[in-house]
């Protein structure tokens, strides 16, 4: 699996796409449709109709880089259709990839400490 840098920001295109659509037809969708630059290193997942599919556009630095990826049992857990890009986290990036369901990914939970008396 391609594993995000921490730095790196990961969005989901939400409206489904074409998945005849390779490098270049993704790259044009992410900069046309979605306004983002798929050479600065987001990491843009899209989405079929069929939700037991996912393809993944990155920049590396060198080229354009695209991951497919369909599950042979189950569905992914899509977020509702509608324009534009939600963001995730990189937990919830690897448990979409991995076919589990995303949303019930939480980030670190921070406490405050307890005062001194």
């Amino acid at each position: 699996m391609i594993v995000p840098g921490s730095a790196l920001r990961i969005v989901v295109a939400t409206r489904p796409v074409d998945f005849r659509k390779g490098h270049d037809g993704l790259a044009a969708v992410a900069a046309n449709e979605l306004g983002l630059d798929p050479h600065s290193g987001v990491i843009v997942v899209f989405r079929p109709k069929r939700c037991d599919r996912i393809k993944i556009l990155l920049w590396d630095g060198t080229g354009l880089v695209m991951a497919y990826k369909r599950l042979e049992q189950g569905r992914f857990a899509w977020p509702s259709v509608r324009d534009g890009v939600m963001r995730l986290s990189r937990a919830q990036f690897e448990a979409l990839f991995e076919g589990l369901d995303w949303r019930r990914v939480w980030g670190p939970r921070v406490r405050k400490p307890a005062a001194a008396g």
